[in-house]
């Protein structure tokens, strides 16, 4: 019986996993270039299920105690890089990457230490220099891994392959960088990625759109619609928790009772 609670207590946690992981994504369902996030069940192994510490067979020995369903653990989250939709802003530095690919950006944190990062929010604008920076001050990297600079009063117009021109010259190319295998990406903040080991840089292949957005590929009436069955899934573990304890305090108030 005591195993059924336990059935029960790993599957509101699953449930409140997943319910955590598309409330994010609900939440950012209106950021640039965020991608949405997905949660993994896993059960749990049968040869999980043994004796240890126990005297009789050995303190240093597992005993398995048979073949049965401990529960649910929670696996692995996972990112969904599929395109978004694009947003017509009409602003030259507002840009959308057409196919794989990130923008490069220097990042610095609190610490002050700089290192390299991958977005697919494009929401770039010129600060006081005159260098593209991201929303949060961001330095936006060119193909030589330069910090781009551009004349604040002079008009700019970029193509298709980030090349940025003014007064009809090609200034500076966005550097836009590809990775073999994006499973070997980790998700930094809400919009950031960075390479683990073993990542691998590729060619690029994506068309930079000027005076576009790529948004969140959040479907809200779909996360609504899932939200709606965990919501459910995590009130049925709890229904059965209920009447486990039921059950439990009748056998022991009751049916134990001495006459």
């Amino acid at each position: 019986m005591l195993k059924g609670l336990y059935t029960a207590y790993t599957g509101m946690l699953n449930e409140q996993h997943r319910m955590d992981t598309l409330t994010n994504n609900l939440a950012n369902a209106d950021t640039v270039g965020y991608k949405k996030e997905g949660a993994t069940s896993q059960a749990f192994g049968d040869l999980l299920a043994v004796k240890i510490k126990d005297a009789s067979i050995g303190m240093k020995l597992a005993q398995p105690i048979g073949y049965n369903n401990p529960g649910v653990k929670i696996g692995e989250n996972y990112t969904d890089y599929t395109q978004g939709s694009y947003r017509v802003t009409g602003n030259t530095y507002d840009l959308a990457l057409d196919g794989r690919g990130f923008f490069t950006i220097e990042f610095t944190n609190k610490a002050g230490e700089t290192s390299t990062m991958y977005t697919r929010a494009g929401q770039f604008t010129l600060n006081r220099e005159g260098y593209l920076v991201t929303e949060d001050g961001d330095y936006v990297l060119g193909t030589q891994n330069q910090r781009i600079r551009l004349d604040t009063l002079t008009d700019a117009e970029i193509d298709k392959n980030g090349v940025i021109y003014q007064n009809n010259t090609a200034v500076a190319t966005i550097q836009v960088t590809d990775f073999e295998d994006y499973n070997y990406l980790e998700k930094y903040a809400e919009t950031y990625y960075r390479p683990v080991e073993g990542a691998q840089i590729v060619p690029a292949d994506a068309q930079i759109n000027s005076g576009y957005l790529e948004m969140a590929n959040v479907q809200i009436v779909s996360e609504m619609v899932n939200l709606i069955a965990i919501t459910r899934a995590y009130e049925s573990n709890q229904k059965i928790i209920q009447t486990y304890d039921s059950s439990l305090e009748i056998a022991v108030n009751q049916l134990g009772r001495v006459q």
